[in-house]
């Protein structure tokens, strides 16, 4: 028998994150574009200046309903004949609000992108926003509230949300609204909104993929291009306050078999230079099945399925002054939940006292730069990070520098900025489950004062 010589691996190909190229349409729309070979389907991300924080008082919900109506319908087609042509192009158009903004996503076959660009420009140009299908997507809006309401890692979300910030301040809020918001908005409120806030002057659109043979300068300007509106008028930042103070709040849910723990405080974003170090440090902590919470939670004590730790951007500024969300979260069996608290906090106090090893830090390294290439396999993830970075007001060359600096930055500075994230007399701990069994223990542990609050 013969066998042929093994195959051998050859040298990595460098690979960066890719810069996009930046110019500005006639109607002052501005556009990044990456050309990325091979890459058939083609990535559009619109960013719209509509903010939640821009949101009319009382009406919370009214950017979620206006951006689920843009596929409602234009002034050319009606709603069904909308989606047909964008079934016809292979095209998919998705969009959500939060608060930077309004998000439109469209994924398209490079060979229809010229069909799928129209649709688009239709849709942010001319919405028809028609009557009943506002009224629809109110209802539909009212249905999954309820929902929302019973999953109890959205509870806790929202009650984290409601914790940290004042009520002053939209993030305080759910983002989609509350059943009482939600119901007061029509038609003529959406329009409102749109002809407030939408505008081609404060506006990015995004475009990466395969653009080969595409004279695209050409087509953006027959499409996007033909938007009209009014000068960009630059809308004042919130200035994000707020409390995290040690403290926990129980959402209580009778009879609840498990706990839903969110652990949370505020931190800074993107642009504070100890970003990268405090995203390596929190990878450490528990961005993966073999961090440290993970090993002792679930490896060890056998007390969850898995505890995550994440820092996660809220709003930033030009300037720096935005906010993130520092945050652990996971589930627990409810009769564990003291105990599951007390061993979450010796596992951050051991880490102050006696750091990161530089074998956690070399394997989070690995796994968070080493991957970087698979990552961003498609256009769509490209696309996603592009407008992420115009959201936050970063650079261009943001995400490549962040991969250098990750693999530049030491144990000690990692062990600094994860300690400096989660000490543990600043972290605001909420619990959705069966407060009667719970309140107990963990009153015991001395995390701060306890309340109980309905999860009505």
């Amino acid at each position: 028998m013969t066998f042929h010589p093994q195959p051998q691996p050859g040298a990595p190909k460098p690979w960066a994150f890719p810069a996009p190229d930046r110019s500005t349409l006639g109607n002052g729309l501005t556009v990044l574009t990456s050309h990325r070979p091979g890459q058939q389907v083609v990535a559009v991300e619109v960013l719209l200046s509509a903010p939640l924080d821009a949101e009319p008082e009382g009406l919370d919900g009214v950017a979620t309903i206006m951006a689920r109506a843009f596929s409602e319908g234009t002034d050319k087609l009606t709603a069904e004949e909308f989606a047909a042509e964008l079934e016809r192009c292979g095209a998919t158009l998705d969009a959500h609000a939060d608060h930077p903004g309004v998000r439109v996503s469209l994924e398209v076959p490079a060979s229809r992108l010229d069909k799928a660009l129209g649709l688009l420009a239709d849709a942010l140009r001319a919405p028809a926003f028609p009557d009943s299908d506002v009224e629809r997507l109110v209802n539909n809006r009212l249905d999954e509230i309820p929902h929302e309401l019973a999953n109890p890692a959205r509870r806790a979300s929202m009650a984290l949300s409601a914790e940290l910030f004042p009520t002053d301040l939209r993030c305080s809020r759910p983002r989609q609204g509350t059943e009482q918001t939600v119901a007061r908005i029509d038609a003529a409120a959406v329009r409102a909104f749109y002809e407030a806030h939408v505008r081609p002057a404060t506006t990015t659109a995004v475009v990466v993929g395969d653009l080969t043979g595409i004279d695209l300068v050409a087509l953006l300007d027959e499409t996007l291009g033909e938007w009209t509106g009014s000068a960009a008028q630059p809308r004042p930042l919130p200035q994000i306050t707020a409390d995290d103070t040690a403290r926990v709040v129980i959402v209580d849910r009778p009879g609840a078999v498990q706990t839903q723990l969110l652990i949370g405080r505020t931190g800074s974003d993107r642009h504070d230079p100890v970003w990268p170090a405090q995203v390596l440090g929190t990878y450490c902590l528990g961005g993966t099945l073999t961090s440290r919470l993970d090993r002792v939670l679930r490896e060890e004590k056998g007390y969850t399925y898995g505890v995550r730790a994440f820092g996660q951007v809220l709003l930033s500024t030009p300037e720096g002054t935005g906010a993130s969300l520092l945050a652990i979260s996971g589930s627990v069996a409810t009769e564990v939940t003291g105990p599951a608290l007390a061993d979450a906090w010796l596992v951050i106090r051991t880490l102050a006292a006696e750091g990161l090893t530089d074998d956690e830090r070399d394997v989070a390294v690995q796994n968070l730069v080493g991957v970087a290439p698979l990552r961003y396999e498609t256009a769509a993830a490209v696309a996603g990070t592009l407008a992420d970075q115009v959201e936050q007001f970063l650079p261009d060359d943001f995400q490549a520098q962040m991969y250098a600096r990750l693999a530049r930055t030491g144990t000690v500075e990692a062990t600094a900025a994860v300690v400096s994230a989660f000490p543990t007399d600043r972290l605001v701990v909420v619990l959705v489950g069966d407060a009667s069994a719970i309140e107990g223990p963990v009153t015991e542990l001395g995390l701060g004062p306890v309340k109980v609050v309905s999860a009505g």
